[in-house]
């Protein structure tokens, strides 16, 4: 496809421009989903760790420990949200 066929998003309607986007990303979404997986398969986890390991040692150090997860907040938030 030459660069001349490709629609401007400026003389698109709304409806076009986000058709265009469905069709990219139904393109591109298999292929990204092969790139993520291969990344994952290659990915070497101990190597990843200890480069995290002194930004989370840094953590440990400067951080207090918060008196709650969130979890007992959030629930309630959801309990409000229940019909």
């Amino acid at each position: 496809m030459n660069a001349d066929a490709i629609p401007d998003n400026e003389s698109m309607d709304e409806r076009e421009t986000m058709e265009r986007w469905v069709r990219t990303w139904k393109e591109a979404g298999p292929k990204l989903e092969a790139i993520r997986r291969r990344e994952i398969a290659e990915a070497d986890n101990l190597k990843v760790l200890a480069l995290l390991e002194g930004a989370f040692n840094h953590a440990l150090r400067t951080l207090p420990p918060r008196p709650s997860s969130g979890l007992v907040e959030m629930q309630m938030w959801f309990s409000k949200l229940r019909p």
